[in-house]
């Protein structure tokens, strides 16, 4: 496994994210010479419709905790409401390409995220497939190659989900929590495309709950793997100052910095462990997420 290194996983959800997230964080891994991962949502952005969550007292605490008109902006929560869905990946290739150009890894985030995190558990195999296989395509459009990962919106898969990225042909996908890499099973036997989990808390479920977010993650690392997932509406946004200063002090006591697909090589290079991939829960976080077992 990776030793003293971190994977940085960048979550592109909105419309929003990737137009001024992204550029920031680029400038700042220019600066501290890094490298990382950019999952990108390639539909609509919707992220208005996320106003269907508020019943839940967990989501209502959670938006308490983060102010999400300062971490998201009123134009991205009206997005797909009273505002146009503007298309995020699918509607910005040269983008997408000039990511790619600078050395960092680009990968879809789903096609339609919040249709995806809020009604995965509605959704027929045959739209599981469909979304799948929409942003596959908007990548491949934008890219000019099929992509070779995946990661889940929200950290929510089922069955059908992995399957339809089997069929892909992904060498990895980042879909779970988890502490190890997995193969997950289906079916009473292992998958191909192994799952790299998110490892770290992120500074969205710290935010509100913790008085020092750079402690916090520095106290989660682990001699092995160690993959952290920021957002670039947050850490791209408003959070840009801290995530930036905790970055740098990783950097100055030796941490290497990697992409998902680095990892991915390393753990591909040796046998992956077996295991069941279910719903769990992680502080923080409004909802189940799925997680990865070990053994």
């Amino acid at each position: 496994m990776v030793q003293a290194s971190i994977a940085l996983r960048v979550d592109v959800d909105t419309r929003r994210g990737l137009h001024e997230g992204v550029p920031r964080l680029l400038d700042l891994f220019r600066r501290l010479d890094v490298v990382a991962s950019f999952f990108v949502t390639m539909g609509p952005d919707r992220s208005g419709l996320a106003v269907r969550r508020a019943w839940r007292p967990s989501f209502l605490m959670k938006m308490l905790r983060t102010n999400p008109f300062r971490l998201y902006g009123v134009r991205t929560l009206l997005s797909g409401t009273l505002l146009p869905a503007r298309l995020v990946g699918a509607g910005a290739p040269a983008l997408l390409r000039d990511v790619a150009e600078a050395g960092h890894e680009v990968a879809p985030h789903g096609w339609d995220h919040v249709r995806w995190q809020d009604r995965i558990d509605r959704l027929s195999s045959d739209a599981v497939r469909a979304d799948l296989t929409a942003a596959a395509r908007a990548y491949e459009s934008a890219l000019g190659v099929p992509p070779s990962a995946s990661a889940a919106p929200g950290w929510r898969t089922n069955i059908a989900a992995l399957i339809v990225q089997e069929e892909l042909g992904l060498r990895y996908a980042s879909d779970v929590r988890g502490r190890v890499p997995v193969r997950p099973r289906v079916d009473g036997g292992p998958l191909k495309t192994v799952q790299i989990p998110t490892t770290m808390p992120t500074m969205d479920e710290l935010l509100g709950r913790t008085a020092d977010i750079g402690a916090a993650l520095s106290a989660a690392l682990g001699n092995t793997l160690n993959v952290f997932t920021l957002h670039a509406e947050v850490e791209g946004g408003p959070l840009l100052e801290p995530f930036s200063a905790w970055l740098t002090d990783v950097r100055r006591r030796g941490w290497s910095v990697v992409r998902m697909r680095d990892v991915a090589d390393v753990a591909l290079a040796e046998p992956v462990r077996e295991g069941d991939v279910t719903r769990g829960h992680v502080p923080g976080r409004s909802g189940w997420v799925a997680v990865a077992g070990e053994g």
